[in-house]
């Protein structure tokens, strides 16, 4: 997968476009937000969360918003409920354009502690949620030949975390998604990409030092989402990291490998013997991007 970003003659705008954002209470889904609405769109301001002064933060950011002159409307439906939240934005304005999959929350216990509820939290709220509002929108895209869906992975998920294995399974979980769905929406472009942002949040505080914190502000990680969200991107099935005004591309690196021919005695010892061949990066790497990628290998590896 890949693409390419058209480029524009002046500044990125959404104008006409609907966008849903999870989460947008607080944090990065709130930078998001007002971020797209000052550009045009129209925002639909998904949160259950409720602020210190007992405020509904969704209502809170929806305000905000129209404050402006902008226009948005809140929803506080939990992600598992997403047929609701992308029924409100189609009574609202009309339309889904665009979709970021941003709502979560963290419930960090080490591995040998972690219970089932710890786990089954998390991951309905990061990844079964993300399905649900996700599976909502989509007929809306197909029918009008357009959507922008984005993910909102973490570091926690790629390269894992101490504590976080609820959190990391479930990130990674929304990698995979995010590949199929670019597969299946390519060709009525519905476009699907992921970012692990890497910046200060709710759920950094009181962990994440006051220094770093503030040199990795939500706003830093929004460039990224706009380029993405527009309808002059092509890129599909593509991921990011961004924090703190740097942007890069991820993607997997697979070894040459061993090959075992078809006379070759094909044991564990014999692998064993020759492991750095397996591991080893140095010589002919490559850099799979489909099922097929792998299953070419895998046939290729004997006659």
């Amino acid at each position: 997968m890949g693409g390419s970003v058209t480029q524009a003659a002046g500044a990125l705008r959404f104008d006409g476009r609907t966008v849903v954002v999870t989460g947008a209470g607080s944090g990065l889904g709130r930078a998001y937000a007002l971020e797209f609405a000052q550009r045009g769109a129209n925002v639909l301001v998904n949160d259950p969360g409720v602020a210190a002064d007992g405020t509904r933060s969704a209502i809170a950011v929806a305000d905000s918003i129209t404050a402006r002159g902008g226009r948005a409307v809140a929803n506080t439906d939990s992600v598992l409920d997403g047929g609701h939240i992308i029924a409100a934005a189609m009574d609202a304005f009309g339309s889904v354009d665009v979709l970021i999959n941003n709502a979560g929350i963290i419930r960090d216990r080490s591995f040998g502690k972690m219970t089932e509820d710890d786990w089954r939290a998390v991951n309905d709220v990061h990844l079964t949620g993300a399905w649900r509002i996700t599976r909502a929108a989509w007929p809306h895209m197909t029918g009008r030949q357009f959507g922008r869906i984005l993910f909102i992975a973490s570091a926690a998920g790629l390269y894992g975390n101490f504590g976080q294995a609820n959190y990391a399974a479930a990130k990674l979980g929304l990698v995979g998604m995010m590949r199929t769905l670019a597969r299946e929406g390519a060709a009525k472009n519905l476009l699907s990409n992921a970012v692990a942002p890497l910046a200060a949040t709710p759920f950094t505080s009181g962990v994440m030092p006051a220094e770093l914190a503030a040199k990795l502000q939500p706003g830093q990680v929004v460039p990224l989402l706009v380029v993405l969200a527009h309808e002059g991107c092509r890129e599909n099935g593509a991921l990011f990291e961004a924090g703190g005004g740097w942007f890069a591309g991820l993607r997997w690196q697979r070894s040459r490998g061993l090959r075992f021919d078809a006379g070759d005695a094909l044991t564990a010892e014999a692998v064993l013997a020759r492991w750095g061949e397996v591991t080893g990066f140095d010589t002919d790497a490559d850099y799979p991007q489909a099922v097929e990628d792998s299953l070419r290998r895998a046939l290729g590896a004997r006659a």
